[in-house]
C-alpha cells in the first residue's frame, strides 16, 4: 500500500502503527488524487489489513494465554529477552531438552556458536556457524537486542557483563553472545525444572 499510494503522490508515514493511524484519514483527505477505481482498490486493501491485524491479535491472545498456564513457558519467561512467543516456539520444538548433552551442545544446535578453524595447534574461532533452527535463533537474538537496550544503568552482573561487551565489541556481536547465553540458559531451566535467578553480586 505504500508502494501504491506513493504512485498516486500520497505519502503516509513508514511503520505498522502510524500507518494504522493515518492511512483512513489520509485517503479522505487525498481522495481528488484518486480515481474511483483506485479508491474501492485502497479501500479493499484497507479491509483486508484490518482483516490480518485481527488475525494476528488473535493467535497473540492465544499464545499469551497458552505461555501463561504452561508451567515449562512461565520458566522460561523468567529469563530477561524471553516473552511468551519464544518461550512458546521453544517449548513447541524442543520436547526433551536432556537429548542434549549441554547447554553448548543446544546452543550449537540453534546454531548460536561460533565455527572453529584450527590448524598448527591454533585454534581461531568464526562467525556463529548459523545452523538448525533459524526462526527460534532469530527470536532469541531479537530478544537479546531488547535486553540491551534496557541494561542501562542496572547494577547486576548480567547488565554489567552485557554493558562491557557493547562497549568491545559492539550491538550485534553482543546481541548473538546474549542470545547464546540464554539458550544455554533454557537447557538448564529445562533439564533442571527451576526458575531463573538472576547474580545480583
Amino acid at each position: 500500500m505504500h508502494g501504491l499510494l506513493n504512485e498516486y503522490g500520497i505519502v503516509v508515514p513508514k511503520g505498522v502503527s502510524k500507518f494504522r493511524q493515518t492511512v483512513v484519514a489520509k485517503l479522505e483527505s487525498e481522495k481528488a488524487k484518486l480515481t474511483p477505481l483506485s479508491q474501492e482498490m485502497f479501500w479493499k486493501l484497507i479491509e483486508e489489513f484490518a482483516a490480518l491485524e485481527a488475525q494476528l491479535a488473535y493467535y497473540q491472545e492465544k499464545l499469551d494465554t497458552l505461555a501463561a498456564i504452561h508451567p515449562e513457558c512461565q520458566r522460561l519467561m523468567t529469563i530477561p529477552g524471553i516473552g511468551p512467543l519464544t518461550a512458546t516456539a521453544l517449548v513447541a520444538a524442543v520436547s526433551d531438552a536432556s537429548a542434549f548433552k549441554n547447554g553448548r551442545q543446544f546452543a550449537a544446535w540453534l546454531g548460536l556458536v561460533p565455527r572453529q578453524h584450527s590448524t598448527g595447534g591454533k585454534e581461531r574461532l568464526l562467525g556463529i556457524s548459523k545452523r538448525g533452527d533459524s526462526y527460534l535463533r532469530k527470536l532469541l537474538v531479537h530478544g537479546a537486542r531488547t535486553t540491551i537496550r534496557w541494561v542501562g544503568r542496572k547494577t547486576d552482573r548480567r547488565s554489567q557483563w552485557i554493558r562491557q561487551l557493547v562497549e568491545r565489541r559492539g550491538k550485534n556481536r553482543t546481541a548473538v553472545a546474549v542470545a547464546n547465553k540464554n539458550a544455554r540458559i533454557v537447557w538448564a531451566l529445562l533439564t533442571s525444572h527451576q526458575d531463573y535467578q538472576l547474580a545480583t553480586g
